[in-house]
């Protein structure tokens, strides 16, 4: 008699435990994939400065207030080391070993300088953002699309959604662009 119980015992054990492993396998995905969603929420283009004059377009340094903001909105700190920004005409910056801490800002300059935890540089000689229009275009390690910001004319919407050269999003996101 006790061997069978001690049987029906190994077996009740034995289901429960294959029980809750496929509990914890069908719950992984479902918990593996909201930070990878909530980081491509969090993440936003925030600010772009984008209207050079005059010679400060090929000048070095001048470079530097040509720049895009990225800002992570979320309490945790967001690894954006794959990540591109890009542009309509194709130019593109890859963030290299770069995490960017909650509710934290990093510009990205044109131009040349020593990057910082808030400033990261293209090293550039040359203009990129075109001022009568353009998009910007923020994309994760998978290539796939964060966020966007456009300015000017634009065929697909028919109107002139020109803001100036330094257009802030945070509150006013009407010239972003939130497809996914």
């Amino acid at each position: 008699m006790s061997v069978t119980v001690f049987a029906t015992a190994r077996r009740l054990g034995s289901a429960t435990a294959v029980a809750a492993a496929l509990v914890g396998a069908a719950t992984l995905p479902a918990v593996a994939a909201a930070p990878h969603s909530a980081h491509r929420d969090a993440v936003v283009i925030s600010a772009v400065q984008h209207d050079l004059h005059g010679r400060a377009v090929y000048a070095g340094r001048a470079l530097n207030r040509e720049w895009v903001d990225v800002t992570n909105t979320a309490r945790r700190d967001v690894n954006l080391s794959g990540w591109t920004l890009s542009d309509a005409d194709g130019h593109s910056y890859t963030f290299r070993h770069f995490w960017l801490a909650g509710h934290g800002t990093v510009r990205v300059h044109t131009g040349q300088g020593w990057d910082t935890m808030r400033d990261v540089y293209q090293d550039r000689t040359r203009s990129v953002l075109n001022h009568d229009r353009d998009t910007v275009t923020l994309r994760n390690d998978h290539g796939r699309f964060v966020d966007s910001a456009s300015w000017g004319l634009h065929r697909r919407d028919g109107g002139d959604r020109h803001v100036g050269g330094d257009q802030h999003l945070g509150g006013d996101r009407r010239v972003g662009d939130h497809r996914r």
